[in-house]
């Protein structure tokens, strides 16, 4: 297991970067570095590890090998387990096993890094066959808070990755169409507030 391959997986800001050890058909373990560190983490364990596995250790987005966010954009804990999310669907893992490494510190902004396999974990369970965490701490919530927080943040994701799915290509409309869609969006809108807003919010094209 000591040679390894690297990967790359599209996103809308650039790449995600990650490095495979195993074969490829070997059962999927996706593994994910600590604050501030990146894939090179798993370097010296992964040799150590069962073979037989198809080890995956991705960099998350501004570290390591992967592409920077847009100067300006937070790098908020819910767009890394976003990125976990991506790099399952690129790889077609259905289900596989998480292994998480965190200093495990909980100040600041690390507090929320440590949690980012098991925010996984609890968002996605029927992907996760078994959980490996590293120094670091389990995801807890209040019970009174478990559902609410499941589904809001895990529609957040869903609808996301169904956004950037869709061709982008954009629907090119008569001006007529275009008002009339913009009216029934916006019921508060009278047609001639609408008209002022298509001036600035619509781009004629040959198609319209």
């Amino acid at each position: 297991l000591g040679m390894f391959s690297e990967l790359k997986f599209p996103v809308p800001w650039g790449h995600v970067a990650a490095k495979a050890w195993g074969p490829s058909e070997g059962h999927p373990v996706l593994c994910l570095h600590g604050w501030l560190d990146n894939a090179n983490t798993f370097d010296k364990l992964i040799p150590l590890l069962p073979r037989g596995c198809y080890y995956v250790a991705m960099d998350f987005s501004g570290h390591g090998l992967s592409s920077h966010r847009p100067a300006g954009c937070p790098y908020h804990f819910l767009d890394y387990v976003t990125d976990v999310r991506r790099v399952a669907a690129a790889l077609q893992w259905r289900r596989f096993t998480l292994m998480g490494h965190s200093m495990g510190k909980l100040l600041g902004f690390s507090f929320s890094y440590c949690f980012i396999s098991p925010q996984f974990c609890f968002l996605y369970p029927e992907m996760v066959d078994k959980l490996i965490l590293l120094e670091s701490l389990g995801f807890l919530l209040a019970p009174e808070d478990t559902e609410e927080w499941l589904k809001s943040k895990r529609k957040v994701i869903d609808g996301l990755l169904s956004l950037e799915a869709k061709p982008q290509t954009p629907k090119a409309r008569s001006p007529e169409a275009a008002l009339q869609r913009l009216l029934e969006a916006n019921s508060h809108l009278t047609a001639e507030g609408g008209a002022i807003l298509l001036q600035r919010g619509a781009t004629e094209t040959p198609a319209g």
